[in-house]
């Protein structure tokens, strides 16, 4: 097994190409033996693991902790025990048991069952990593490639390192043959489009119906690839409610193309290049400005909350407001 890492030359600020220069992600060796939270530097914290090193291998580990049932009952499903107990090492991004409460109802039953081995253990290689990345390493990388094989990005940003659209809760849970870090969310291998992938997510209701009212589903739908800057449901509810109503309305369907061609720009941008670029060309032929204010991630009139997230023809950026040409 081969780990892939891609490596930033210089992660310097919020995402890495700025004039920004926090202090690195630090891990247990950098606290005192008293906390499992702490600071290097004013404008980085992240929560790590109890320094006490693990005797356990990774499964043993998991299977102590207390919060990892749903992902050791997966581990044991997909017949991966013995992988994880071997010699590696290994880094597994760990689920806890409250990410795989949020996956869609039923699709975690369904994902047990014997007859879906297969693509429960796709799911679960989808967190695992080949060789040991601590997370001071994690922070100088800008994706890496899981034993599944589908790029997951990797960025800093408001204090929090974010792996493929999950965020690390707690770093460097060390075991005999590797380490954990524990994500947020599950981070299911997507085969969707960027329309689909929006529609799995939940916070993107308004936004469907508005590119269903201007006719570019299936524009979005293509090949690709597509950045899509997303906004959520309540960067919508931000707009005078009789404006959203008019805008959805067929005699200003222009008028709503030209909005929504402002959030999407051709070709598959991660926010770190995005912010490097500067600007970026829209599909509808604006200049999209984006860039650091406050430590924080803008585009447009907007402010970029959740990065990177992928699709299969494409990759979106949340923003928090509604971006105007």
């Amino acid at each position: 097994m081969q780990l892939t890492l891609i490596a930033a030359p210089a992660l310097a600020g919020t995402l890495g190409l700025l004039s920004l220069a926090p202090s690195p992600v630090v891990g247990p060796q950098d606290c005192p033996a008293s906390q499992t939270q702490c600071t290097k530097g004013a404008d980085r914290v992240v929560t790590v693991a109890d320094p006490v090193q693990r005797t356990g291998n990774i499964v043993e580990v998991a299977s102590s902790a207390g919060h990892f049932s749903t992902l050791v009952t997966a581990v044991g499903a997909a017949g991966l025990v013995d992988v994880l107990s071997g010699p590696g090492p290994f880094t597994v991004l760990a689920p806890t048991d409250e990410a795989f409460a949020q996956l869609d109802e039923g699709l975690l039953e369904s994902l047990l069952q014997p007859e879906n081995r297969a693509t429960l253990a796709a799911v679960l290689k989808n967190h695992v990593i080949a060789g040991k990345v601590p997370s001071s390493a994690v922070a100088e990388l800008t994706e890496t490639r899981p034993l599944g094989g589908q790029r997951l990005s990797i960025n800093v940003a408001d204090g929090a390192v974010h792996i493929g659209g999950a965020t690390v809760i707690t770093a460097d849970v060390a075991a005999s043959n590797g380490v954990i870090h524990v994500i947020d969310r599950v981070l299911v291998p997507n085969t969707a489009d960027v329309i689909d992938t929006a529609l799995a997510d939940g916070r993107f209701g308004t936004l469907a119906k508005a590119l269903t009212a201007g006719g570019l589903v299936e524009a979005l739908r293509a090949e690709g690839p597509f950045t899509v800057f997303a906004p959520t449901d309540a960067a919508f509810a931000k707009l005078d409610p009789a404006t959203l109503s008019a805008l959805l309305e067929p005699a200003n369907r222009d008028q709503l193309v030209a909005i929504l061609q402002y959030h999407v720009v051709p070709g598959r941008i991660s926010a770190r290049d995005a912010v490097g670029a500067g600007v970026a060309t829209t599909l509808g032929g604006k200049d999209l400005r984006v860039r650091i204010a406050d430590g924080q991630v803008l585009a447009g009139n907007g402010r970029v909350v959740v990065t990177d997230i992928e699709a299969a023809n494409g990759v979106i950026h949340v923003v928090d407001t509604v971006l105007i040409p």
